[in-house]
């Protein structure tokens, strides 16, 4: 398989992107911008490290991400899998990409910046759900944002209902986890997860 070297190679087979591709993108939110990440309820947040790159998914009730001004973002970190990924990466390279999708829009929002990792309890403290405050925020300085093509969520017709999988077809994290490490017990980790998951959403 013959491979591309270099970025002259790219450039001479895609040609120059179009005059919209590159004045949509700013150094902070516009108001337009603004009302598109505060709709979103789920990210993806890329990172790297030491151990290579990461890309983890962030949701939460209502919008996932604070607006605290136009240059800055507050992600506060709910409960997870405890595997801090993503924050280890960031407390030792800063750069961050973030990924934002609303539901029944076409529109992809995209965020890239450099982010810290605080404890604070100044900051935690401005998040509560069901009593609970986060462990810790990402705190987001935004270097440049704009909105995706729609293409690929067009080609995906990722919000069509008449397409989403029936999730029996699929394997469960048990059988997946199974698969991973032998004589799992899968079938007790599928039966207890939903109520599990129910009471550490926070």
């Amino acid at each position: 398989m013959k491979t591309v070297q270099s970025v002259a190679e790219l450039q001479a087979a895609y040609g120059m992107p179009g005059k919209t591709s590159l004045v949509k993108v700013t150094a902070a939110l516009t108001p337009e911008y603004r009302r598109m990440i505060e709709a979103s309820p789920f990210l993806a947040i890329a990172t790297v490290g030491e151990e290579g790159t990461d890309c983890s998914p962030r949701g939460d009730a209502g919008s996932v991400i604070h607006i605290e001004d136009e240059k800055t973002l507050y992600l506060p970190d709910w409960r997870g899998n405890n595997r801090i990924d993503t924050l280890a990466n960031i407390v030792r390279d800063p750069r961050v990409s973030l990924m934002f999708l609303i539901p029944g829009s076409t529109s992809v929002m995209r965020v890239n910046g450099h982010a810290v990792v605080t404890m604070d309890e100044t900051v935690t403290s401005r998040f509560e759900m069901d009593g609970k405050h986060p462990r810790s925020v990402v705190v987001i300085g935004i270097d440049e944002v704009y909105f995706q093509c729609a293409r690929a969520v067009m080609r995906a017709d990722l919000w069509n209902p008449q397409k989403f999988h029936d999730p029996k077809s699929l394997p469960t994290a048990g059988e997946m986890t199974r698969a991973a490490e032998a004589g799992f017990d899968s079938q007790t980790y599928d039966r207890e997860w939903p109520e599990r998951a129910a009471q550490t959403m926070w």
